[in-house]
Parts: structure tokens; C-alpha cells; sequence
């Protein structure tokens, strides 16, 4: 009996410690009474009871109420105080026309505190809004009113746009987004242009102004191409024809002989339309730059984007001013002949001197034709425009280029480098230049009879 005695009170001592010892972890009454602090559905005993006093916070510039809940069991007694920042039950008992929160403090409306019952004072005079935006709206900035574009539509658009996606064939004007395919597409036939882009669709270079699919491994370019491609020419009967390319920097010549042959397989027909080809830099080999040009060509064009100043903002590292120079003055090298063309983009961050330098450049490597146009940024992800210039100063530039000799300039907010009215013009040129040669010969003939 002794014995049993001293267990009984070793466990009544230790129960007594266990009572009287404090502890961090919540009993559960305790953890039920923090979920429901917190909006959490629960469930109370019977003999939980709650009551509601209001206290002041030292470190707060407002009266916060606090619910003071007190928990008695059989076992033991616990005392909480938890935030109450909402309704209590007695707030939506029925015959409450008064929160309990404002009998402690009259000026809690201002603390956004929901009242039981509303006057028509509480409503206010200002018309409440039907809808309250959950953050501010981005703000765009409109393009100016003449940069608008009309959408591509018309019977021989339709018929160019099947041709191409039937052939599998890539046109700068879709690739690129280009704002004049309606005008370019929708003209009649003989007249209409689409720029060919051979060499697939994707890039080995990622220029930040560009929209064409860039890769460092691009799928190979399809061998039938040129003849696909000189086939859709002949049967749309263009008189003018634009092929540009991706930047090839896979291939070892750049895909220059692939250019070639397309231009070939064009000048083999009885009445070949006349060929301008925009192709890349080829990494700087002159080699590559002689296969393109002798191919047949009639204009070789190729695009310095933008001023000296801007090369490294605007282009791909890879590519630099002086090498693009350097390959359109071979190009006029290996047939004086040629025309040369290139094509500048305003609205960069580009300055009016740092324009005239890069077009005194341009004349003294004897470029005959350039271009004038307006950078659009075509996604968020490319390079943001710095400027929407003037149709004013367009023809300020377009102006000043002819004074510097030029042989043809194309100025505006909506040119691009295969510009139509710009084709027209080259036409006229290429056939005048081809009777005056023509003429000359027969003159010589007769001379030596």
C-alpha cells in the first residue's frame, strides 16, 4: 500500500508540474479560438463564452478592439487575447441597430468599421462607381495619325498570299510586319511586289529592331528553293523582283551561291524581270559578295539600319558600320555597273549630325540610292522607339540626300527598303541605262562599217 501511495503521488506531482508549467504550444480550445480570429470555420463547446472589451494599442494612432476570450474545463482554465478587426456575432443578432464598436468610440467610422444600420445621411452625394479598378492602367502611347496603314485586302493579295503559303515559300513583308503588304501586295498584276526571303525563315542573328526568328542553328535551307521561288516569280509576271535572305553565319559561304542560283534561274527566262537582291554582310567575305553580284544582278542592296553612333544599340555585336560599307563599295567594285542601295532607320535616338556623317560615308563608297523610314518596335521585347519624326523632316532629309547626290531617295514614315514607288523609279533607271548602252553600241557598230 505504501508503495501504490508513492506512485499516486508522484503522479499527482507531476500532473501538478504539467498544469503549473508554462508552454509555447496552443492547447486546442486555444487553437480553435485562433481560427476563429482569423474567419476560419470552427467548432465551440457549450461552455466556451466570450466577451467583448475594447482596449487602446500605446503604439497605435487608433483604437483597436481586442477580444479577451476566456475558456473554462473541467482541467484547466485559459485566457487568450486575440485581434477582432471584424464583426463579432452580436453585430447581426436581430433588434441590433447599434454596433457594440460604437458605444466605445463614437469615431470609429472613420476606421472603415461596417454600421448595423444606415441613414440616408450615411449615403453619400458622389455617385458611387459601378466597377473600381484592382490597379492602375498601363499607359500606351498612341502612334501618330500618319503612321496609320490600310489593311491588307483585294483580290490579287489574296492570290500572291496563297502562292506563297502554297510553295512553302518566306516573304520579308509577313516575317517582318511589315506595314506596307497591303499596298505592295494589292497592287495589279505585273505591278504587285513581294519580297522573297530565301534561305529559310530564321536567323543566326538577333538584331534588336527585327522581328524574324532568330536561332544558332537553324533548320537547313531546302535545296528546290530557288526553283520554287523563280517558279512562283514567273507565273505572278512581276516585272520587278526583291529577294532578301536571313543572316546565314552556318553556312560557309553565308548562303551566297544559293542566292545566286535563284537570280540565275530568273535571268535564264526569256523575259526576266529585273532583280534586286538584299542580302546580309556575309561575315565581311568579298568571295561571297562577288558570287551575289555576278549573278546577274541588277540592284545589290544592303542595310546599315542606322547611323555609326548606334551600331552596337540597334544591330546584332556581330555585325559593324565599317563592314557593311566596305561591302557595298566591293559590290560596286566588281561591276560599276550595279546600283547600290541602303536603307536607314529614323526614331533611334539618332541626332541630325549623326546623320549627315553616315550619309557623307555612304556617298563616298558610291552608294547610289538610300532610304528613309520609321522604326516601329514590333513586339514589347524589342527595342523601344525614341522618337516618331515628322513627315516634315522626312522630306528635310529626303532634300538634303539629293543635294548630296544621290541617285534616287525614298523618304517617309511608312518607306521601308523594298519600297514600291522606290522600285518604280530604279526600273526606269536600270531600263534607261540598259537603251543608252544598247544605243552606244549600235553606234560603234556603224562606226566601224
Amino acid at each position: 500500500m505504501l508503495k501504490l501511495h508513492t506512485k499516486t503521488s508522484k503522479r499527482a506531482a507531476s500532473a501538478h508540474k504539467t498544469t503549473n508549467k508554462p508552454t509555447n504550444k496552443p492547447t486546442t480550445q486555444k487553437r480553435k479560438l485562433q481560427t476563429l480570429a482569423r474567419g476560419k470555420p470552427t467548432s465551440l463547446l457549450p461552455s466556451q463564452t466570450s466577451k467583448i472589451k475594447s482596449t487602446t494599442s500605446p503604439n497605435l494612432h487608433f483604437k483597436r478592439f481586442i477580444t479577451t476570450t476566456t475558456t473554462t474545463t473541467e482541467s484547466t482554465t485559459v485566457e487568450s487575447k486575440l485581434p477582432n478587426d471584424g464583426l463579432t456575432l452580436q453585430d447581426f443578432m436581430s433588434g441590433s441597430a447599434k454596433s457594440p464598436h460604437d458605444e466605445h468610440d463614437p469615431e470609429v467610422s472613420h476606421l472603415g468599421c461596417i454600421p448595423t444600420s444606415i441613414s440616408p445621411s450615411d449615403i453619400p452625394d458622389e455617385p458611387i462607381p459601378e466597377t473600381i479598378p484592382t490597379r492602375k492602367p498601363k499607359q500606351k502611347v498612341a502612334k501618330p495619325t500618319w503612321l496609320k496603314a490600310p489593311l491588307p485586302r483585294g483580290e490579287q493579295y489574296e492570290h500572291l498570299r496563297e502562292t506563297v503559303k502554297g510553295l512553302g515559300l518566306a516573304t520579308v513583308c509577313q516575317e517582318a510586319r511589315c506595314p506596307n503588304i497591303g499596298e505592295c501586295w494589292g497592287g495589279k498584276k505585273g505591278i504587285a511586289t513581294a519580297t522573297i526571303m530565301l534561305l529559310g525563315d530564321t536567323c543566326t542573328r538577333g538584331c534588336r529592331f527585327c522581328a524574324v526568328k532568330t536561332s544558332r542553328a537553324p533548320p537547313p535551307a531546302e535545296s528546290d528553293e530557288p526553283e520554287k521561288t523563280s517558279s512562283a516569280i514567273l507565273k505572278w509576271g512581276l516585272k520587278y523582283v526583291v529577294f532578301t535572305m536571313v543572316a546565314r553565319d552556318d553556312i560557309p559561304d553565308g548562303g551566297a551561291e544559293h542566292v545566286a542560283r535563284t537570280v540565275r534561274l530568273l535571268k535564264a527566262h526569256h523575259k526576266p524581270p529585273l532583280v534586286e537582291a538584299l542580302t546580309s554582310d556575309f561575315q565581311g567575305s568579298f568571295e561571297s559578295v562577288k558570287a551575289v553580284v555576278e549573278s546577274g544582278l541588277d540592284v545589290f542592296a544592303h542595310n546599315v539600319e542606322t547611323v555609326r553612333e548606334l551600331q552596337h544599340v540597334v544591330r546584332d555585336r556581330r555585325t559593324t558600320f565599317d563592314r557593311s560599307v566596305d561591302v557595298l563599295k566591293f559590290a560596286k567594285q566588281v561591276n560599276p555597273d550595279i546600283i547600290t542601295k541602303t536603307s536607314l532607320m529614323l526614331g533611334c535616338g539618332e541626332t541630325d549630325e549623326e546623320i549627315v556623317n553616315t550619309l557623307k560615308e555612304l556617298r563616298a563608297a558610291d552608294v547610289n540610292v538610300v532610304t528613309f523610314g520609321q522604326y516601329l518596335q514590333p513586339t514589347s521585347r524589342h527595342m523601344k522607339v525614341v522618337e516618331y519624326v515628322t513627315p516634315e523632316k522626312f522630306q528635310h532629309w529626303q532634300t538634303v540626300s539629293e543635294e548630296m547626290g544621290f541617285l534616287y531617295v525614298a523618304s517617309g514614315p511608312m518607306v521601308r527598303s523594298s519600297y514600291r514607288a522606290g522600285e518604280y523609279f530604279i526600273q526606269n533607271v536600270i531600263e534607261k541605262r540598259k537603251a543608252e548602252k544598247l544605243l552606244k553600241l549600235q553606234q560603234d557598230g556603224e562606226a566601224k562599217h
